[in-house]
């Protein structure tokens, strides 16, 4: 029997494959699609304080490889999210794998304050639901004109370090992949007190209809997922593993076992199944299925064995 159990930062998985954010919707739209018992966490779409909108439409065009996708983290809010949305996940999805809460914001004091409701909820019977918390840095600092968090080691670890007071959470922080170097951010996130590290994000990306010589999407550029982004996603994986003992939670085009397995072995402890759910929501059950055969094949007592297991 292979132990499929993995600590993801103190967050503790029942299996090492979750849901990514902005692709599993708040965690209950896909029930009777796959078997949630084969899932170790669920990433819920951005939250924030108030409601967003997202962006005007056309906001995702399917390209060779993937998808690129401007939708602006459309979101509820993180009110209506803790009062009606949480409620409804644990009410819908039977034994309910934790929650991962993926949250944003336009200042560092709204990325702390989300985050702080989110612990206070946590601690409730109704929140108990609630696994951890899932930074993404992508975003554009308001107070800073513009600049995004994740593209400043200082500003990013000034943004952990703030979130860090407010919860005792598990921290994940989701890294941008467009940077020079991965390594001083894994080491501003480390040095602010993040619990584990998320990656990769969505690849900066661009298509043009050539015919009308306009951008396809109304927000002119998006961001890049799937098939696509995966060999750059695991040599950054393999980069941010060697440079923290920080878990990781792999992602970037992961449509069946093969790429997760790639991602353990680069150094994750766990992976995130994100844009192949849209084209077949089980596809995350199949991931863990063939993870269990690998491990059986090759003579690994747990999937945890395979973390950094290259020869």
């Amino acid at each position: 029997m292979i132990d499929t159990s993995v600590d993801l930062g103190g967050l503790r998985m029942a299996t090492p494959v979750a849901t990514a954010s902005g692709t599993f919707g708040y965690g209950f739209e896909y029930v009777g699609a796959l078997d949630y018992s084969k899932l170790g966490a669920v990433t819920a779409k951005g939250i924030r304080l108030n409601p967003w909108p997202g962006n005007g439409m056309p906001r995702h065009c399917e390209v060779a490889g993937g998808l690129v996708n401007a939708i602006g983290l459309q979101g509820t809010g993180i009110e209506h999210f803790l009062d009606i949305t949480v409620p409804h996940y644990m009410e819908q999805v039977r034994n309910a794998p934790p929650m991962i809460v993926n949250i944003w914001g336009g200042s560092v004091e709204e990325y702390a304050e989300v985050a702080r409701r989110l612990t206070e909820a946590a601690a409730t019977e109704e929140g108990r639901i609630i696994g951890a918390i899932e930074c993404n840095v992508s975003c554009p600092n308001v107070k800073e004109g513009g600049h995004t968090f994740g593209q400043d080691p200082a500003v990013l670890n000034r943004l952990v370090k703030a979130v860090r007071e407010k919860t005792t959470l598990p921290l994940i922080v989701k890294l941008a992949p467009n940077v020079p170097d991965i390594r001083p951010y894994v080491r501003a996130c480390e040095d602010g007190g993040a619990d584990a590290l998320s990656m990769i994000n969505t690849i900066p990306a661009m298509v043009i209809d050539i015919e009308k010589r306009r951008p396809v999407l109304a927000n002119r550029t998006g961001g890049l997922s799937g098939r696509g982004i995966h060999p750059a996603a695991v040599k950054l994986v393999y980069d941010a593993h060697n440079a923290t003992k920080l878990p990781i939670l792999a992602m970037g085009g992961v449509y069946e076992a093969k790429d997760a397995i790639e991602f353990m072995l680069a150094g994750a402890t766990a992976v995130a199944v994100g844009t192949a759910t849209f084209t077949d929501p089980s596809v995350a059950e199949k991931v863990y299925d063939g993870m269990v055969d690998y491990c059986e094949r090759h003579g690994f007592a747990s999937v945890a064995d395979l973390t950094a297991a290259l020869v």
